[in-house]
Order: structure tokens, then sequence, then C-alpha cells
């Protein structure tokens, strides 16, 4: 039997199909390992969680997005083929689901052979590290059951529970994507902890332009302005919102007060929770503490004169 000719618009969207599918399938994954990080962090490194810097938002933008598009071009291909029923028989499509087979297939062994590489290396099997390798299981195990499907007739001879599947896949995409804006919040939010984020950035160059500034000339400013340097090409930075000065309090010949309002709690057990950047020359470790309220709040600093001697001595 002679089969039917593939055409230029066949080719493009069964490849264009494959493409946004591997890329939602990778970003799925990839989505969940963000979630399973968020649930189960490494106690080497717990102190400190970051959403936006943990990959969360751009895989769940890059789901959404090639999601979307593998849904659509998946939908043109079977009405294209309810129309035609000879496309369903066309070289592209029988490449393009053995392909994804054998990709699958490949996945599920690798996953085996992590697992069980791990166990008998005597590597702590961690809850994380299971979840992990569970999702990838399950994923590629869900992948290739439904194309083998495809291509033993199933799907085309059962569309009801065709539909099912695709409900419920969409089910499951939905509510993946709800659980990423619990954690990382709305868009706003965002905006709000990004700014907050700059503002802390801002009060570090201050402390140490001021703690320089003390070293150089040992004593305090008594105005931000004082640090302003156009031969080093310093400004003194202002609020990323509002472009208001921050505060600066002279409490006493070795004191002073940082002062900014944000939007937003990042202390412990917040998820506004970014670590801390160090000053320069900031060695001593009572000047480093960054954690913060929503609203108006100071930091107050001390400078120690064993910690910061003079620069010209």
């Amino acid at each position: 039997m002679e089969h039917p000719k593939t055409t230029p618009r066949d080719f493009f969207l069964w490849a264009g199909a494959m493409v946004t599918l591997y890329t939602s399938i990778i970003a799925f994954i990839n989505l969940f390992f963000g979630y399973i990080n968020y649930a189960f962090p490494n106690s080497l490194n717990n102190q400190y969680y970051n959403p936006y810097d943990s990959g969360i938002s751009y895989w769940m933008a890059a789901f959404i997005i090639s999601g979307a598009a593998a849904v659509g071009l998946l939908r043109v291909i079977h009405m294209t083929i309810e129309r035609d029923p000879t496309r369903a028989d066309i070289w592209v499509r029988r490449w393009a689901l053995y392909l994804t087979l054998f990709i699958a297939g490949l996945t599920m062994l690798g996953d085996l052979v992590a697992l069980l590489n791990a166990f008998l290396s005597g590597s702590d099997l961690t809850t994380s590290f299971l979840l992990k390798v569970a999702v990838v299981l399950l994923v590629a195990a869900g992948v290739f059951m439904h194309f083998l499907a495809d291509v033993w007739g199933y799907w085309a001879a059962q569309p009801r529970r065709a539909n099912s599947v695709t409900i419920a896949v969409a089910i499951v995409g939905i509510c993946t994507i709800a659980a990423g804006f619990f954690i990382i919040g709305t868009p706003w939010q965002a905006r709000q902890y990004r700014l907050d984020e700059q503002r802390v950035s801002d009060l570090q160059n201050l402390q140490s332009e001021i703690l320089s500034f003390y070293q150089q000339k040992q004593m305090l400013p008594s105005v931000l302005g004082q640090l302003q340097d156009p031969t080093l090409y310093y400004t003194v930075p202002v609020d990323p919102a509002t472009g208001a000065q921050y505060e600066y309090i002279k409490d006493a010949d070795l004191g002073f007060e940082l002062c900014a309002t944000f939007s937003a709690d990042n202390q412990s057990g917040s998820p506004y929770v970014s670590q801390p950047m160090i000053p320069a020359g900031a060695y001593d470790s009572r000047n480093n503490n960054w954690a913060h309220g929503a609203g108006r709040v100071c930091f107050v600093r001390s400078i120690d004169p064993d910690f910061y001697p003079p620069l010209n001595k």
C-alpha cells in the first residue's frame, strides 16, 4: 500500500508540535523539581530561600507558553486527520511517534539507572532525590504509554477516553501552574520583592561607603550627600520606586542608622528571603543583618575602630 505524500505543512506542523511538546515536558519536570526543592530544601543551604532565583518563574513561563503551543499544534493536527484520515499514515507522523517512544524509553532507563546507582554507591537517598526520580519516571512512563497507544490506534478507536485523558492532563497542568503562584506569588508581589531586594542592595552599598568614609577621615558623614564623589563616579542611590532619598541618622560619633520603607517581609519563614551580600570592607558580622519586615525599617549600625582602622596609617 502506498503511503500518502507528506506536505511541507505536515512536516512543520509535526516538527513544531514535537519541539513544543518536548519543551513543555522538560519545563514541567523542572517546575516540579523547583517545588520539591522548595518543600524539601537542602539542609546545607536552607537558611535563605529566594523563589525568584530558584528558576520556578522561568519554568512556569516556559511551561505555559510551550504547553499552549503544543496543545494548539496537536489540535490542528488532530483536526487535519479528522478531515483527511490518510494524514494519519504519513511518514513524519510515524517518525514523530516512534522518536517520542524512543526518547521516553531511554529516559525511563536512565532514571532507573540513576536510582540504582545511588543505592549501590551508598548515597543518601533523600526524600528530595526519590521524589525527583519518581517525577521523571512517571512523566516518561505516561508519555511512553500515551504514544504507544497512539501507535496501536487505541485513541482513534476510543475518542471518549482520549478526551478524558486530555482533560486530565489539562487539569494537572493548571494545578501545577497554580502551585507556582502560591510559592512565588503574583507578578505584582514579584515586583515588590525585586524592589525590596534593590533597596537592601542600596543600603549595603551606602553602608560600605560610610565605612570607607570613616576609614579615610576618622569621622562619620553628617549627610549622605558627603559620600557623593564625581571623581569616583559614585552617586548616592535613591529608592527605586519613589525616587526619595534613603534616611540616614547619625546617632553618635561611631553609630548611625540607615532606613528604608519596604513592601514585604523577608525574615525567616517568609518566602521573600534572599542571601544577603557582604559589603566590601564590612568585616564586622554585626553590621550584616538585613532581615526586615514590611514598612519603615531602620538598620542600626556601630563602628568598632578595631575592625575599621584608618586607611592612611
